[in-house]
């Protein structure tokens, strides 16, 4: 135990006062050679002549005694699990100290600090103070609009599979992308420093980013235009189809959700009046994560615009055009592994969580 690699510190210095002690040494030289205090040498020594080897083990500690009960931990719990408005505070959602002020109020405990009821809603992995939002479905035709939109991603039409002449393209509108001048140069990261932006700026307007992104060739074709509307759809929609492949493709399918600029029956003969070979396709209502080209917003959103920092809108334009051409010489398809299996997945469980919460606004009602 005195000489072993292995052996914690506290143990390799109780066995080595025991090893000394058996050279006939006393307390003075022994504190004296192991560096320790003579009543630390007293204790161990005097221990392990009473109990022998097991004696050097730490005794048990009965601890401090517990300042909350295991009912007092459930009650701050269960109080976690509301929601403020229902138990009359005047919030939109839990905070660790609110939900220490609240404990005081009510009397369920005596002082706590916000630290011991966060660590006691980790237990359960309660998190008050996050939310997340959901929306029931409206759109009674979801599951054959969004299997259209999948079959379409697989390569499929009405049960048949798309030839080579045809192609799949989605498209929307990226809106109020504004020019920021800051009012102070951005500084360039350093050694142990982000990059700064200033806070402050001046508006030099803001612009619409309109791309139609082939899935199947991962090609993006946009434009910027003052403001969205059904003429700046349809120009990007001329500015597509009056280039090959597409000019000459057999059928050309334009997979848009429900904004206002292609929105029903009417932009889709539009489409088909200005281009025989187009085909519109819309995403269910409020289903607009279906449609891919959002993917895309979302990398010009992190890689172009986050941060908002440029001179002037021509800025803006330039900066967005570099970055398509910069983006269609080396992109890839996305990985899109949501299949209607997932989709029928889906539907079960909200029509399950429907079904529960109806049962549930019953059950209040009648009480």
């Amino acid at each position: 135990m005195a000489y072993g690699h292995k052996t914690p510190h506290q143990t390799r210095q109780r066995a080595t006062i025991v090893l000394l002690a058996a050279r006939r040494y006393s307390n003075a030289r022994i504190a004296t050679q192991a560096r320790m205090h003579v009543d630390t040498v007293r204790r161990w020594r005097g221990r392990f002549a009473a109990g022998g080897l097991p004696a050097l083990a730490d005794r048990k500690r009965s601890g401090r005694p517990a300042s909350f009960t295991p009912l007092q931990v459930a009650e701050v719990k269960a109080l976690a699990c509301q929601l403020p408005s229902e138990t009359g505070a005047p919030l939109s959602r839990w905070s660790c100290p609110e939900l220490v002020r609240e404990l005081a109020a009510r009397g369920i405990t005596g002082p706590v600090s916000a630290s011991t009821v966060r660590r006691w809603l980790a237990e359960d992995a309660l998190k008050p103070w996050q939310h997340r939002s959901w929306i029931f479905i409206t759109d009674p035709g979801f599951r054959p609009r969004a299997q259209r939109v999948l079959d379409l991603y697989a390569r499929t039409w009405q049960g048949t599979p798309l030839g080579e002449d045809e192609y799949v393209i989605s498209a929307d509108e990226k809106t109020s992308i504004q020019a920021r001048c800051r009012c102070h140069p951005t500084l360039a990261p350093g050694q142990a420093r982000a990059m700064r932006v200033n806070h402050t700026y001046g508006r030099g307007g803001a612009l619409a980013c309109l791309a139609a992104y082939d899935v199947h060739q991962a090609r993006v074709s946009g434009r910027t235009e003052p403001r969205t509307g059904i003429d700046p759809f349809m120009n990007l929609v001329t500015q597509v189809m009056s280039q090959e492949p597409y000019k000459g493709a057999k059928r050309v399918f334009w997979i848009v959700d429900n904004g206002s600029s292609h929105r029903g029956h009417k932009a889709a003969d539009r489409l088909t009046t200005a281009f025989p070979n187009a085909m519109m396709v819309h995403t269910p209502v409020h289903a607009s994560w279906l449609n891919q080209v959002e993917i895309y917003f979302s990398v010009v959103q992190r890689k172009v615009v986050t941060p908002n920092d440029f001179t002037e809108l021509a800025q803006v334009e330039d900066r967005l055009r570099a970055f398509e051409d910069r983006y269609n010489a080396t992109a890839q398809p996305f990985q899109w592994k949501f299949t209607t299996s997932d989709l029928d997945d889906l539907l079960a469980r909200l029509d399950r969580h429907t079904t529960d919460h109806q049962e549930e606004s019953s059950v209040a009602l009648a009480a």
